[in-house]
């Protein structure tokens, strides 16, 4: 079938749009119609690393869309559902066994080489000289920067027809992320301090999973004055890390261990900013928990000294330790119960205006832009 997708026709270059041949979709895939996908800072970092060949690409893993066509291996989907897209795992290897389904052993084949398992694409174009052109996709198994999409049962979650799937995209990856990291990898106390560094998405998302979940003091550091505002709608103390330390009370170390009772018994960094990290790292109580989330970066800055002394740890997780099936329900449940309010971070933008909500997002006017396709 002929769609509508948004190319990256080479290795850092701008989304453009353009017309393909999709593939109709095999026994054990889902033909989805996207209504709205969340856009991610995956999507614009990613193809700046893939090599020419991979080129171009379509990415996008925060869909949401309408089940149109089912493969006859596919159980629990039907068409008509609604749908949220998220990653991809094989759900046979030991990790997926074990339930650590971000950690799948296929994960880099599923969810990053434009194919599918078996090194077929799903999509070509008819170039100018009439020649065809292989386009690479399968991004989370959706690419989803598209009109429609080609999904499995293993990233595909059924949600309720009566809910705004525009809201409900970014629940497939940063606010699944955030919260996931808060719910599952944490799980505090209400009398354990949480501190945030980076209040986008992805840690506006841990802030209200923690704020719902009864934590009592959460700290938030970030630049940008309008998400400082953000976070303080949470009842989070925020700090402006630029901030003079002889007029605001200190370094930002000092300031959240002022804020926290002598440090934070965990910190989550989403800034993947080396510098930032080893903030965080020096935020933290003896035994607290630094969690890194950031994609940037190839190395940090650990204090190594201070780690050994005081028993700290510092670890990473991908997408919260969620597992999609299960958490994008618990999620949606937390929202519909008023725990997990995240609705007001999204904006919209028609499918057209992909660029301006790109630099929105990189100049932090929005928290989240999410695409919507007209009729």
């Amino acid at each position: 079938m002929r769609t509508t997708v948004v190319l990256v026709e080479e290795p850092g270059a701008d989304f453009t749009f353009a017309e393909v041949e999709l593939d109709e979709p095999r026994a054990d895939e889902v033909l989805v119609r996207i209504v709205a996908t969340g856009l991610c800072h995956t999507d614009l970092t990613v193809p700046t690393m893939l090599p020419a060949e991979m080129m171009p690409t379509v990415v996008g893993h925060e869909g949401t869309g309408v089940v149109e066509q089912v493969g006859a291996d596919v159980n629990g989907i039907e068409v008509g559902d609604h749908v949220v897209l998220s990653f991809r795992s094989c759900r046979a290897c030991g990790p997926c066994q074990a339930g650590d389904v971000g950690y799948c052993e296929q994960s880099l084949l599923l969810n990053y080489m434009g194919m599918r398992a078996d090194g077929s694409t799903t999509m070509k174009r008819r170039r100018d000289d009439g020649e065809s052109q292989t386009v690479f996709g399968s991004f989370f198994g959706q690419s989803s920067l598209a009109r429609h999409a080609l999904a499995y049962a293993d990233n595909c979650v059924v949600v309720d027809k009566g809910l705004d799937l525009t809201r409900l995209a970014p629940f497939a990856c940063g606010f699944q992320t955030g919260a996931g990291t808060v719910l599952n990898v944490l799980d505090p106390a209400a009398d354990e301090p949480i501190v945030v560094f980076g209040a986008g998405a992805v840690g506006l998302a841990a802030v209200a999973a923690a704020r719902g979940a009864g934590v009592e003091t959460v700290v938030v550091v970030d630049p940008v004055p309008a998400r400082r505002a953000v976070a303080e709608e949470y009842g989070a103390a925020v700090l402006d890390p630029a901030a003079d330390p002889g007029e605001s009370g200190g370094s930002v170390e000092e300031r959240v261990k002022a804020l926290t009772g002598g440090g934070a018994a965990y910190a989550i960094d989403t800034t993947a900013i080396p510098a930032v990290v080893l903030q965080a790292q020096h935020s933290l109580r003896a035994r607290g928990l630094l969690v890194a989330l950031g994609l940037g970066a190839p190395e940090y800055t650990i204090d190594a000294i201070d780690l050994l002394q005081s028993g700290k740890i510092v670890r990473s997780s991908i997408e919260g330790e969620a597992d999609p099936l299960r958490t994008i329900p618990e999620l949606v449940a937390l929202r519909e119960a008023g725990r997990f309010d995240v609705d007001h971070l999204v904006t919209t933008y028609p499918f057209e205006r992909i660029a301006d909500a790109v630099a929105d997002a990189a100049a932090g006017v929005v928290v989240k832009p999410v695409l919507v396709w007209g009729e």
